[in-house]
């Protein structure tokens, strides 16, 4: 028998103190001992002696029943009965646990739990949990697997419900314990309370009425004057009948469930989550399904508030199935009518249709509690009845559902006394209304169900009847069910009710469902029977003849009889029914139970019968018995109890104070930060977040109220179910708290509109509605608000880097509260909507912690826009069966987001995971009187336009008149996405349609909506100053597919009217559009939907959007393209080098010619497979969408590069060729040298050969010849002289220019600087002419009343100026005394009085220009080739003349003193001669013949000194071959380690495995460490030089640091030649032999193997006839290669040992012109670089941060002070700047009209903090007033805030932003 236990009252959280557990299982799964905290340190020794043992288990006191190995006690089956008895008499058992081995199931297990169900029946399985016991932690892991494996174990567990746990053997972890007891705990919960108390083996007592088992009720007779045995007898037969009835019943619930495919569901519940996600199901328009669907498909319409969900038909596989067919073909002759018309048929065994109630029972049966409240509140929007009190299908317990009414909301009308209409919206549990109660004895030819109805809704059927279509004979799920429904007047004089009335109805016969009909007829104030004719004996009238009795109002409607109504007594009626008019009779119950209502002062409200459990503690109320849905009670009343006598509109001013004024203050100022006004832009920039800071701060001071701590520390408990029903609770508590105050205040400014228009806008009214509305918005207090007061609590808290006081959790934790609320699918704030401000930094958190928990899921964004009311919420909720707010007091304000799953099955189709839909508050909405309603209205247009992949335009009718604001608005969001290149789409809903099948009509209004946008789209260019004809050339709309009309909402008027079913389709309908067009959309990620808010809203806080707007996420997807082109690009120039290595030795070795092909050929692969890579990185990456615009640009790249690469290539070995021609007769001499010096060391060997002599004799004697060898053979033959580079200067410089200046000048040594000077006005003269009109007139008042000083670049000044600057310097440089010669001129008075900032500016730009034309000169000479010539010199001082010529024929106001020339010529020459000197020496080395035979000394006499020893021609040969290689292998393997280097470089250093900002941040934090001026400003005004710099330092550094690494690189290619050269030298002699050629063939051979490898001519001078045995050559050659590349290893011992001038090219040369080989253009403003990766790059310059300009020494104009604005922040400004020298300004918003160089860049508005140039402001502040000869004063003076910027600070700012 199974017993429902009344929980304890104390604590309901505590499981019940008499809590019972039964362990069975095997003893080899468990280890007694004192530590075992379930079952001691003994098992039963007795069986006998079972008994329940008390123990304390996780601070709870259970009763513990250890009858392990009882079930493999075959011998004690009496033992086994008794102690059956012993269970059921003395204990309530809730949970049998069966403990199982983990991993070891055995037979014995398997037999356990047929043991269980064998003593104790098959319904004990509902409250088995398995409990897997383990001896090693790591056997836990194991469990999936076991189960995967093993089906008997799977089985197992599916049969107890999947329930089980894990612990260890012992049983004493305290942790695992704690879990148990709560799965304990949820298993009594899934089970509602009952406990287990076995079934009843004697006779029950007659007159009880119990439950059997977990079966249905059996009800006994009265007592009869019977003998026992008869009473016992008739009993038994009573009993059995019970149980055969009970147990057909159940076979058809189980049938029935599953039969709708709910098998297992009644305990493994349906969750709203899976009913809420998009599923292919879903997306399907459903008249008619299968059987096993209709679960799915009533749920999808129910959620969409389709009525029509009740009516939904199966599918027949032929519809003439229907119809039974009994004719034959016989003919009409023996036709009989009688037979074959008025017999019955013979029924066929055909199974019935499902009842439709069956369904909609089936799954608030197998629903969970927060499915069956959604499932409920659709029921309610569809004015269906709805379940009040539900009988369990298997245990018959009745349930009061509570919970699923806490949501319903109803609305009515009524008139008082004076007739004045009073309006009423309640939330439906707290209504208190009189119930009419329907019920039935027996059964009936009439429907009480369908009588109800005409009482209620004529139109409608709120209550399901027989006549209902998909009716059907049997219903297995309603008998005993009661609903509810609500009669709610419209205030009308027609209404049949004139205030709210219930209805209840119970289903079946209230006969047989007597505690439903006990309770209901307590409860009501009227009481309607519906009876047949009774006999006065029958049970029914001694039920009836109570009623009577009872001062209560009956009315008995009669079937059987025709008799109007009759007033028999006071309160007592009866009607007929027999043969009436159906509308006579619901009017005369009508009028009756209005009289009777209206009498009787009894009342019903839901809430108040949640008390019935006391009076009937068998009833089950959910939200009390539910465990989460308690836990979620208990918080949400702490909260609510604190709310208690508090005024409504001052509540958030106490409970939520960090949103209130002080957040409003910050958001205004954080919009006028982003305006900024007035001359001192950065003070005030400096000024206002100083400000926005002090905000902050003010803010954290708030306290946290104990509301916000309750709610904080409830939802930190991540109890994910019970925080959703916290979160239900408390959104239920603030409705009701609110509801009634915002509906007396909604009356109030109603009224006070009427008045106000009616005095035509008075202005004390008006004040007075204002103040109203101010109330309004003050007592509007939800869910949301309390996120909000979170959000602000965490900004102001990240704002001061603070904990916050009082906060029991970090600050930190707070986004993840949100991210689990978004995911639990309540929506989130996304804009405040009483700020009209996004709260970025709490946004973006919350987005990142959603990416934590979900991954980076892509998400297809859908918004709504339309005007306020028109229904957007309404359509949300309707598609997607969301709960955003809709009545009329709770309008959406700003703009939510919330949720929608897409299921597993749907994903890889629809492509992505999520749909994000975003809701709006209205446009034009009344709310916002007063204000801009205009640019609010803009703004978030469009920001949620730029948000969602989709934007649903909600038109309200289709007045085109009305839709004339909204569409502009609309027009004008879509024109700015596309001038920002972002895609948007959109679909036109025209909400309310009267007509909407009229096709011609709907043509008529699609081309009155197409010519509205047409012309919405010309007013909206103007206005964007865009060019756009029509609303095609804005975005790709097509007019018949994107525009949908929906039908009403509502079928009839309110507020009984039924949702429109119309409505219902034509949601369907768009849902499949939208979805159809989310598949073809470009979807975001989470983490780019971030991005995109961010963009979006920062750009919106500008005044000018599309100038605004920078797109983070295509800029960071650009900057990884940027990283991917750079390894391309790597990839070819490095496959190149080795290309050019193996050309190098092909002409070395003899090839005069190199064909493009062959770099083509060679290339090939290399270019192929980059062209793969490119494309699939393009097709394959996340961002591929986006990627897709830049795909054929950076083609086009990556083949000009190659081609590039290969002209370069070709051009270079060309010279080398033409090289080697020139050098072919040097070469010649030296091979017959050679041979020379060979036959001459062996012939002077044959004079010793025979002769002991000792090595110093040797050496000695071969010393005295070898100088007269080489006298003689180079006695015709000139050394190359050294050269004198200054001496070549000076006297090329004194043809133009005076000896004694170029050699004062020199001295001076101030050439050197002239690079990096911030003053040039030492060099320059200012031209004595000067225009009389060019009055600058900016001096003409210098009081403070003077007009704005504004920024300037090269702008004339005043000839008073001028004039007054020049008389000026004339008297000072004349009368004062001479300047010091060491110092430079231009520290003279004059420099300071006339130049600007350009002026010096064109001159650095010169000096650059001029440096950087004439080292391409020096690196083009060919010095190491053809040796040094005085005529480089002259090309590079007449390259700086001519620079100088043309710099001065374009600025005729300057002239550049002769000292400049000579400065600039010295500097040049400077940098030049080191270059000049190492590539003269590397020539005189290779060239002179004496140099060269000097280092053949050595080879030549191991020569003859091995001759001397006797050796052979083939030692000596093998030698000499060995020691000629090894200069041409060391240099292979320095070429190839430099490749090998710079490759692991390029990956290794993290300054260069990436982009071109990268690579910058790095050189921007080597500045700040090293705090050199001077390389900042080389950084500033030369940065390629810088950065060459910062590489060659960075590879230095690395070589440094990797040591071993590098040695072991360069150790490696010799050990690759070494095995190169063996595989050479084998290859030939094999070859030699098969060919049986001879040694000058074996030489031709070996040296075609190596002509790719390495520089070997083949030219010897042994004379190989000699060599004649090939294996002993190769054995002698070996052995010499061996131990030549042993002494290379050895030799190579330490990094120090390499030599980088042995490098063709240089690892950091290599890199130079890879990474420098990119955009080098400066902003015209601040010098910042453009950071684009490409050189010749299409399109604007951009870089991702600025700095102040005054860094490049623009100042105020009539000022000596330097400016301190940042391009980003001064393009936002109001300000304006003299660009080129003129004298007209332009405003810094349209800065590109400033000339060439201003328009190529794209400067967009950003208040980023970048620390790092306000650091280096103030940390050389002193120095960049000496460089520039100005001074940050005025308005150029230095913020304070600037100043608290450390290095440190300055640093890491770099690693935030870069």
């Amino acid at each position: 028998m199974i017993k429902t236990q009344v929980p304890s009252h104390s604590s309901h959280r505590d499981i019940d103190p008499n809590l019972s557990i039964v362990l069975f299982g095997n003893s080899s799964s468990v280890q007694f001992g004192h530590g075992n905290i379930v079952l001691g340190e003994k098992k039963n020794a007795e069986i006998s002696k079972i008994v329940a043992v008390q123990q304390k288990i996780s601070e709870r006191h259970v009763s513990v029943i250890n009858v392990i190995d009882l079930h493999e006690a075959e011998l004690y089956l009496d033992s086994v009965d008794h102690l059956v008895g012993q269970l059921v008499n003395e204990n309530e058992i809730s949970a049998f646990i069966f403990v199982v081995r983990l991993g070891q199931l055995t037979n014995d297990d398997q037999m356990g739990l047929e043991w269980l169900q064998r003593v104790f029946g098959d319904r004990v399985l509902q409250f088995v949990l398995i409990l897997f016991t383990y001896e090693r932690e790591e056997e836990c892991d194991s469990i999936i697997d076991d189960l995967k494996k093993n089906p008997v174990l799977e089985q197992l567990l599916e049969k107890c419900g999947g329930r089980y746990h894990i612990c260890n053997m012992m049983m004493n972890n305290q942790s695992e314990m704690r879990h148990l007891m709560k799965k304990i705990e949820h298993l009594i919960n899934e089970n509602k309370q009952q406990r287990y108390t076995g079934e009843r083996r004697e006779t029950e007592d007659t007159q009880k009425i119990e439950y059997e088992s977990d079966k249905g009720p059996i009800i006994g007779g009265r007592s009869n004057s019977t003998t026992p045995t008869e009473t016992e007898e008739q009993h038994m037969g009573t009993t059995e009948k019970l149980r055969r009835d009970r147990e057909e019943k159940e076979k058809e619930i189980i049938t029935l469930f599953d039969r709708l495919n709910l098998k297992g569901r009644h305990d493994h519940k349906l969750k709203a989550a899976d009913a809420l996600q998009v599923t292919a199901h879903s997306l399907q328009s459903h008249e008619s399904c299968a059987e096993e669907e209709l679960i799915k498909t009533f749920t999808q319409q129910l959620l969409m508030m389709n009525y029509r969900a009740r009516y939904i038909k199966t599918k027949e596989t032929n519809e003439q199935d229907q119809i039974q067919q009994r004719y034959n073909d016989s003919s009409n002759d023996k036709c009989d009518i009688f037979k074959e018309m008025f017999q019955p048929n013979k029924e066929t065994s055909k199974s019935e249709l499902i009842h439709p109630m069956d369904v909609q029972m089936a799954v608030f049966h197998c629903a969970d509690g927060l499915l069956k409240q959604l499932m409920v509140t659709k029921l309610s929007q569809c004015q269906y009845a709805l379940p009040l009190l539900v009988p369990d299908p298997f245990t018959q317990q009745i349930e009061f559902p509570l919970w699923t009414f806490r949501q319903i909301n109803k609305s009515w009308k009524m008139r008082n006394a004076n007739n004045e209409t009073i309006s009423q919206t309640l939330p439906i549990y707290t209504a208190e209304t009189p119930m009419v109660f329907f019920f039935r004895f027996g059964s009936g030819s009439s429907s009480k169900s369908e009588l109800m109805n005409s009482l209620i809704n004529e139109k409608h059927n709120t209550f399901f009847h027989r006549n209902c279509p998909g009716s059907s004979r049997t219903r297995v799920l309603m008998d005993g069910v009661v609903e509810i429904a609500w009669f709610c007047p419209s205030g009308s004089y027609d209404d049949k009710f004139t205030d709210c009335v219930a209805f209840c109805n119970l289903h079946g016969d209230a006969g047989d469902h007597e505690k439903q009909l006990q309770i209901l007829t307590e409860m009501a104030s009227v009481n309607v029977v519906l009876l047949p004719q009774l006999d006065r004996n029958e049970k029914s009238m001694i039920k009836l003849q109570e009623y009577y009795l009872d001062s209560k109002p009956l009315i008995c409607l009669f079937t059987e009889v025709g008799s109007s109504v009759t007033e028999t007594r006071k309160g007592k009626y009866k009607i007929g029914l027999k043969g009436r008019n159906q509308s006579e009779v619901s009017e005369e119950l009508r009028r009756a139970i209005k009289e009777c209502v209206s009498k009787s002062s009894h009342t019903f409200r839901l809430e108040d019968d949640s008390r019935l459990r006391h009076k009937y503690p068998e009833i089950r109320v959910d939200e009390k018995d539910d465990y989460d849905c308690r836990g979620g009670l208990g918080a949400a009343q702490k909260m609510r109890n604190l709310l208690k006598n508090e005024r409504l509109t001052k509540i958030k001013e106490s409970f939520l104070p960090h949103q209130g004024k002080l957040w409003h203050h910050w958001s205004r100022k954080n919009k006028e930060l982003h305006r900024p006004q007035g001359n001192d832009l950065e003070m005030e920039i400096s000024k206002k977040k100083t400000e926005m800071k002090k905000i902050r701060q003010e803010q954290h001071k708030y306290v946290i109220s104990e509301f916000m701590k309750i709610f904080i520390k409830q939802m930190n408990l991540h109890a994910e179910f019970e925080n959703t029903y916290f979160l239900k609770w408390l959104g239920i508590f603030l409705d009701e708290f609110t509801s009634a105050d915002l509906s007396d205040l909604h009356c109030k400014y109603d009224k006070k509109w009427s008045e106000v228009v009616k005095e035509n806008h008075d202005k004390s009214k008006q004040t007075e509605l204002e103040r109203i509305s101010e109330d309004l918005q003050a007592a509007t207090f939800g869910l949301e608000h309390i996120m909000r007061e979170i959000g602000q609590i965490y900004e102001s808290c990240s704002s001061v880097k603070k904990q916050k006081k009082g906060l029991q959790f970090d600050f930190s934790s707070l986004p993840s509260l949100a991210a689990e609320m978004m995911i639990s699918g309540f929506p989130l704030e996304l804009m405040d909507g009483d700020a009209a401000h996004v709260p970025l930094v709490w946004i973006s958190a919350v987005l990142g912690q959603l990416i934590q928990k979900l991954g980076d899921q892509r998400v297809f964004v859908l918004s709504v826009l339309g005007v306020q009311s028109s229904g957007k919420s309404t359509m949300l909720n309707a598609m997607f069966g969301l709960q955003f707010a809709v009545s009329a007091g709770r309008t959406t304000r700003g703009a939510f987001m919330q949720l929608v799953r897409v299921s597993d099955e749907m994903k890889p189709q629809m492509n992505f995971d999520y749909i994000l839909v975003v809701d709006t508050e209205g446009l034009r909405a009344l709310e916002l009187a007063g204000r801009s309603t205009r640019d609010h209205d803009n703004e978030l247009a469009t920001f949620v336009v730029g948000l969602g992949n989709l934007t649903l335009i909600n038109i309200f009718g289709e007045n085109p008149s009305e839709m004339q604001d909204v569409l502009q608005i609309v027009v004008q969001a879509f024109m700015r996405m596309k001038r920002v290149r972002l895609n948007p789409s959109c679909v036109f809903v025209h909400q309310n349609v009267s007509d909407i099948t009229a096709g011609e009509k709907n043509m008529e209004g699609r081309r009155r909506l197409q010519e509205k946008l047409d012309e919405m789209t010309k007013l909206a260019a103007k206005e964007e100053d865009c060019d756009a004809e029509c609303f095609s050339d804005v975005i790709g709309f097509d007019v018949q597919n994107d525009v949908k009309y929906f039908a009403q909402l509502w079928e009839g008027s309110p507020p009984m009217a039924p949702p429109n079913p119309n409505y219902c389709t034509n949601i369907q309908e768009l849902k499949h559009t939208v979805l159809s067009k989310a598949v073809e959309s470009n979807c975001v990620t989470l983490s780019q939907f971030k991005g995109r808010i961010n963009d979006l809203w920062d750009a919106l806080l500008n005044e000018n959007f599309v100038f605004s707007f920078k797109n983070i996420l295509e800029i960071a997807v650009y900057r990884r393209l940027e990283t991917k082109y750079n390894e391309w690009t790597w990839k070819l120039r490095s496959a190149m080098l080795k290309i050019e290595d193996k050309f190098y030795n092909r002409i070395a070795n003899g090839k005069d010619k190199v064909k493009k092909n062959d770099l083509l050929a060679d290339m090939n692969e290399t270019k192929e497979a980059i062209q793969k890579s490119l494309v699939a990185y393009f097709e394959e990456d996340r961002d591929r969408d986006i990627l897709s615009q830049w795909k054929r640009r950076f083609e086009i790249k990556i083949t000009e590069l190659h081609d590039d690469l290969i002209k370069r290539a070709k051009i270079t070995l060309d010279e080398v060729i033409q090289q080697k021609k020139a050098r072919e007769k040097l070469d010649g001499k030296k091979a017959e040298y050679e041979k020379k010096l060979f036959s001459r060391s062996k012939k002077l060997a044959l004079q010793f050969k025979k002769i002991e002599t000792d090595e110093h004799v040797l050496k000695k004697e071969f010393d005295s010849v070898w100088r007269t060898w080489i006298n003689e053979l180079i006695e015709d033959t000139p050394p190359v002289k050294d050269i004198n580079f200054w001496k070549d200067v000076t006297q090329i410089l004194s043809e133009n220019h005076e000896l004694a200046l170029l050699n004062g000048r020199q001295c001076e040594a101030y050439y050197q600087k002239i690079d990096r000077l911030g003053d040039y006005s030492g060099y320059i003269k200012m031209k004595k002419y000067v225009e009389l009109d060019d009055q600058d007139p900016s001096h003409k008042r210098s009081d403070g009343n003077s007009e704005k000083q504004k920024e300037m670049s090269v702008t004339q000044q005043s000839r008073f100026s001028r004039v007054y600057s020049y008389l000026m310097s004339f008297i000072f440089t004349n009368v004062m005394d001479e300047p010091d010669k060491h110092q430079p001129q231009n520290n003279t008075l004059e420099q300071n009085s006339s130049l600007l900032p350009e002026d010096h500016d064109s001159v650095r730009i010169l000096v650059t220009d001029t440096i950087e034309q004439t080292s391409k000169i020096f690196e083009q000479t060919q010095t190491s080739k053809l040796g040094y010539h005085h005529g480089y010199i002259q090309g590079m001082t007449a390259c700086v003349q001519n620079n100088i010529n043309k710099y001065q024929n374009e600025n005729n106001n300057l002239k550049l003193k002769k000292e400049f020339t000579v400065d600039l010529c010295l500097h040049v020459c400077d940098r030049a001669h080191d270059t000049f000197t190492v590539l003269h020496n590397e020539f005189r080395n290779a060239k002179d013949p004496r140099i060269y035979l000097e280092k053949q000394k050595p080879q030549y006499y191991s020569v003859f000194k091995n001759f001397c020893r006797g050796a052979t021609t083939t030692t000596i040969f093998g030698e000499f071959i060995c020691r000629e290689l090894e200069s041409s292998i060391l240099q292979a393997v320095y070429n190839k380690t430099a490749i090998d280097l710079s490759d692991l470089m390029m990956s290794d250093i993290p300054a260069l495995n990436g982009n071109r900002s990268k690579l910058e941040k790095h050189i921007l934090k080597s500045l700040a460490e090293e705090e050199s001026f001077e390389e900042y400003m080389k950084y500033i005004h030369n940065p390629r030089e810088q950065f060459k710099h910062f590489i060659t330092r960075e590879v230095d550094e690395f070589i440094n640091q990797h040591q071993q690494t590098v040695l072991a690189i360069f150790k490696r290619n010799l050990t690759l030649k070494e095995k190169t050269m063996s595989a050479a030298v084998q290859k030939s002699i094999v070859e030699v032999k098969r060919n049986r050629g001879d040694t000058y063939m074996w030489q031709k051979r070996f040296t075609e193997s190596l002509t790719e490898e390495l520089k070997f001519t083949g030219n010897l001078c042994a004379d190989l006839s000699e060599i004649t045995d090939f294996d002993f050559l190769e054995k002698s050659l070996s052995k010499n290669l061996t131990g030549m590349f042993l002494n290379l290893q050895i030799g190579f011992k330490s990094i120090n040992d390499l030599k980088m001038e042995k490098f063709r090219k240089k690892p950091d040369e290599l890199l130079i012109d890879h990474l420098c080989r990119c955009c080098w253009v400066q902003c015209p403003f601040c010098k910042a670089i453009c950071t684009n990766t490409i050189e010749n790059h299409d399109g604007d310059h951009s870089v991702p941060f600025h700095r102040g300009i005054g860094l490049n020494g623009w100042f105020y104009r009539g000022t000596n002070n330097l400016s301190i604005s940042i391009c980003t922040s001064a393009v936002a400004s109001d300000r304006s700047f003299h660009p080129n020298s003129s004298k007209n300004s332009v405003p810094w918003k349209e800065y590109r009209k400033g000339g060439a160089k201003y328009s190529k860049w794209s400067i967009t508005p950003d208040l980023s903090e970048l620390s790092y140039w306000k650091w280096f402001v103030c940390r050389f502040q002193k120095d960049l007033e000496k460089f520039y000869s100005k001074t940050f004063e005025g308005h150029g003076e230095i913020p304070d805030e600037w100043r608290g910027h450390s290095k440190d600070k300055a640093i890491q700012s770099l690693d935030e932003y870069i």
